[in-house]
């Protein structure tokens, strides 16, 4: 039982200052010398992240850009993508997935999930290519893990001649079947927003390209268009990754399968101790290896309040990732070219609940979050 001197500390939803020993040593040592030589704007560092981001990924180039909308922007323009095209997006994700697409000109066709990985549906992937026949398709892997049934996407995609963007914003460090999910990609992009597993000091972003001739493409668009300094081929603009959070993401890649190791471990206990209580949880579909990212338990959208409101009397922090579908946003407007099904990823929207998970949470901390889950089951 607490007592007056000793409280109950409240549990974040995401704690970001969790840092190994040394760590903010070794930042500053980073930030002194990327201000004496004044390398603000990408420089060496980002040469170096674009490097170590290949040989961990698989990705044959790695290009780096301002944040993860703008990479997903950079991948549709350079694979021509623009006015008059079509592009299919999952019917649950972020509102940034929506909005490149609109950024670049097209308009935007949904897709209904998956009720079992929650990912795009296969199935119904295809009744949107035969009904609306878009020119790309953007496959989001959400949640720290991504579609069984990735490898179909992608031979159905390329077998229509269809273009596949992958959104890996939310699974990096997760792997398919033993491998990283970027090395087969055509085109993927990441985000580096600080909350993500893999974050920078600021917003970051990278895209990462199957072949050189297209790495070389975004990375004119997201300098200007530039051929020489003031030599512009194209028409782009400037989305260049800075020095400091390079240099930030190059030294946390040092410490990365620490962080994600912890993150899994907390991961497991949520999803075993939940599961024990009979609360729905997200499971990770075979074949992948999740990277911790985000506890995803599944509610009936009238208990979700209640969920709600006992964690946040309890001082414990949750979030609802994504609390609406993409098709019902009053956003979309003539942006929307077209919905298939949406009916899973509304019910999906209006009753998920995500528990605190992040780098370093305490054994203690889940166990708190599992007690005031077990008053609620019970």
């Amino acid at each position: 039982m607490p007592t007056p001197e000793s409280p109950i500390q409240p549990v974040p939803f995401i704690d970001l200052q969790r840092f190994e020993d040394g760590f903010l040593d070794r930042w500053a040592e980073r930030c002194a010398e990327i201000s004496a030589h004044t390398q603000f704007v990408a420089g060496p560092s980002a040469t170096r992240l674009e490097e170590r981001l290949a040989k961990l990924t698989g990705a044959p180039s790695v290009v780096g850009c301002a944040n993860g909308t703008d990479a997903l922007q950079l991948a549709l323009r350079a694979l021509g993508i623009g006015p008059g095209d079509l592009v299919a997006i999952p019917d649950a994700t972020f509102w940034a997935t929506f909005e490149a697409v609109v950024n670049v000109g097209a308009r935007v066709v949904t897709v209904d999930v998956d009720s079992d990985d929650l990912q795009l549906d296969h199935d119904q992937l295809l009744e949107a290519l035969d009904r609306h026949r878009p020119t790309a398709v953007i496959l989001v892997h959400l949640y720290g893990w991504g579609s069984a049934r990735v490898r179909e996407i992608r031979t159905l995609c390329r077998d229509r001649g269809v273009h596949l963007v992958e959104d890996g914003a939310q699974c990096f460090g997760s792997t398919f079947e033993g491998h990283s999910i970027y090395a087969e990609a055509e085109v993927a992009t990441v985000s580096f927003y600080p909350a993500k597993v893999l974050g920078a000091c600021g917003d970051a972003g990278a895209v990462l390209c199957s072949d050189a001739e297209l790495a070389e493409t975004v990375r004119r668009l997201g300098n200007h268009g530039r051929t020489s300094h003031y030599g512009h081929g194209l028409v782009g603009w400037n989305s260049r990754i800075s020095g400091f959070d390079a240099a930030y993401l190059d030294l946390c890649l040092d410490y990365l399968d620490e962080r994600i190791a912890s993150r899994c471990r907390a991961a497991t206990r949520y999803r075993e101790g939940l599961r024990d209580l009979g609360v729905r949880v997200a499971e990770v579909p075979a074949g992948w290896e999740e990277n911790g990212y985000l506890n995803v338990t599944l509610h009936d959208p009238v208990d979700r309040p209640l969920w709600q409101a006992r964690m946040k009397a309890a001082g414990v922090g949750y979030g609802t990732v994504y609390p609406g579908a993409m098709s019902k946003q009053p956003g979309c407007g003539q942006h929307l070219a077209g919905a298939v099904g949406g009916e899973i990823a509304d019910t999906l929207c209006r009753g998920v609940l995500n528990l605190p998970l992040f780098a370093y949470i305490t054994d203690d901390e889940v166990d708190r979050v599992l007690d005031i889950a077990r008053q609620l089951a019970s």
